[in-house]
């Protein structure tokens, strides 16, 4: 799964977790097609997920409740499910969100 698809009503978006970064942040896009995140969470007890979340549904002006961990729970690579938008709308928000455009994609 090299770039972003969508299956049923959701974006599944795949991503690249930094936890216990200076600042949360949405990188941009890798040329292995995930997404690179940052968040200043560590990896404990699902805090880092639950930060991911978050800072995802905010740069997507969603409801929290719209973004979640669908795979990768425990891992670095993750695969989060997003709902109420199309595909392309997630990726242009998300683009807009990380610094210089969002990356090389």
């Amino acid at each position: 799964m090299g770039t972003p698809s969508r299956r049923g009503e959701g974006a599944l978006l795949r991503l690249r977790l930094a936890p216990r970064a200076a600042a949360n942040a949405i990188m941009g896009w890798r040329e292995d097609g995930a997404l690179g995140v940052r968040v200043t969470a560590p990896p404990v007890e699902g805090a880092a997920n639950r930060a991911v979340e978050a800072l995802l549904a905010g740069a997507l002006g969603l409801p929290r409740s719209a973004v979640s961990v669908a795979r990768g729970e425990r891992s670095r690579d993750k695969l989060v499910r997003v709902t109420g938008l199309p595909l392309e709308e997630v990726r242009a928000r998300l683009a807009r969100a990380a610094p210089h455009g969002g990356g090389s994609r």
